[in-house]
């Protein structure tokens, strides 16, 4: 937490505590690509994620950014049940306009920041289901060899 700006430590420190409070079994807190992320560990999937195999498998993370302090969910971006709920869900907690990439949600309010929302949806994905999405949508296939007919 040393590169979050003095005035979000606690609204950050909160929306972490959130988080693992309401992390599946499996799934554990990690530095991941500089930043706090929530990982499935080497020891329950050693192939690790496919861009980068000594890292494990990334699932969700937080950072403070310049103007905001980012979520990112990857469960969200690979279901598009799941996202489709959060969307829905959003405004029933938040007064703020759902500012959204792919898989990021950023919030520029730091006070309203909806943190039994997140809850929820940390919930929602387990480490078995979130691996099976991963390999079936991210990880390469095999190459198959090609080999001449009659050989």
């Amino acid at each position: 937490m040393s590169n979050v700006q003095e005035d979000r430590k606690e609204v950050f420190q909160k929306l972490h505590q959130v988080i693992l409070k309401n992390l599946p079994k499996g799934f554990e807190a990690a530095i991941s690509y500089g930043g706090l992320g929530y990982v499935v560990p080497h020891s329950i999937y050693p192939d690790g994620y496919h861009c980068k195999p000594v890292e494990p498998l990334p699932f969700a993370g937080i950072a403070s950014q310049k103007q905001s302090i980012n979520f990112y969910h990857m469960g969200m971006y690979s279901d598009p049940v799941l996202l489709k709920w959060f969307v829905s869900e959003f405004p029933k907690h938040s007064n703020q306009k759902l500012d959204m990439g792919k898989s990021c949600v950023r919030f520029k309010k730091m006070d309203d920041i909806p943190y039994k929302l997140i809850g929820e949806l940390m919930k929602k994905m387990t480490v078995k289901e979130w691996i099976q999405k991963y390999e079936s949508a991210y990880k390469p296939k095999p190459k198959e060899v090609k080999t001449k007919k009659g050989k």
